[in-house]
């Protein structure tokens, strides 16, 4: 098997960190934690059983953003690492996960496996249309957590765009493999335990809206990173630029209606509009 190594990122972990780090321990040679989580305040990512230098946790002291936090793990893995895992801190695998995605590599054209994103309390795959698709399939992007690649690969890519800090990271690299000419597989056998924050139903004109609720500088660099990921990559993918246009609509119209602060959401979402437009962005 090919010689694998995991990064595991975090901010502000609870005690589920511990557990994502342990079930990749026998299938992962080096596991790196970065945690974002700010110096002086407590982190689970301090209680970490390292196990003789297989382990190894980095605490930047200042959350510079999960693509940081992504590029800064891959650069402290050995350089004899051939694939490597990222993963989210909520993400626990089952043990066989790691090896079964790993087969995949096999066949050369694939540069990307990963498992299907499950919501653990709902018993359920996160994707809307996720029965359309075969149980192994080709997909044209791939969320962070859980994305097994090439080691290879990830250097002909390139790092994860930094000034993207956390939203469309991960689907504006996925675009990039494709372009490499790499394909991303998912095999929907196994399965990632995901968080993707607090859902609630809504009433809008008698129909039941389902929206995940967030802070608002997830509105600003959801449509930022968006728009520029679109106008971008869009030429080379266009199904998937005309979903991620809809889909951005759709967060803008959910995030200025069913937010609990929306004057404070519909700030971010333009603010988002006009940095996606100009390539500028702000951390505030």
């Amino acid at each position: 098997m090919k010689r694998i190594g995991a990064v595991v990122t975090a901010y502000h972990p609870d005690e589920r960190l511990p557990a994502v780090i342990d079930a990749v321990r026998e299938s992962c040679v080096e596991v790196v934690v970065v945690d974002n989580t700010p110096e002086g305040e407590p982190s689970t990512a301090d209680r970490i059983d390292t196990g003789g230098k297989t382990v190894t946790v980095l605490r930047p002291g200042v959350n510079r953003g999960l693509s940081h936090a992504l590029n800064l793990g891959v650069s402290r893995l050995s350089h004899d690492i051939d694939a490597v895992i990222f993963l989210d801190q909520d993400s626990v695998l089952e043990p066989d996960v790691v090896p079964r995605l790993a087969e995949h590599l096999a066949d050369a054209s694939i540069g990307v496996a990963t498992p299907a994103p499950w919501d653990p309390v709902h018993e359920r795959f996160y994707e809307t249309f996720s029965g359309r698709h075969e149980d192994v399939a080709d997909r044209a992007i791939s969320i962070t957590s859980g994305m097994l690649i090439r080691r290879s690969l990830l250097e002909r890519v390139g790092e994860f765009r930094e000034d993207f800090f956390v939203d469309y990271a991960d689907l504006e690299y996925s675009l990039r493999v494709r372009r490499a000419g790499a394909r991303i597989v998912q095999d929907k056998r196994l399965k990632l335990p995901h968080s993707i924050g607090e859902r609630r139903t809504h009433r809008f004109f008698g129909l039941r809206v389902a929206v995940t609720h967030k802070a608002p500088w997830r509105d600003y660099w959801q449509i930022r990173n968006g728009l520029i990921t679109v106008r971008e990559q869009g030429r080379f993918s266009p199904a998937w630029a005309a979903t991620a246009v809809l889909y951005l609509g759709r967060a803008a119209v959910q995030a200025v209606m069913f937010e609990d602060n929306r004057p404070a959401h519909a700030r971010a979402v333009l603010h988002g509009v006009k940095d996606g437009v100009t390539e500028k962005y702000s951390l505030r």
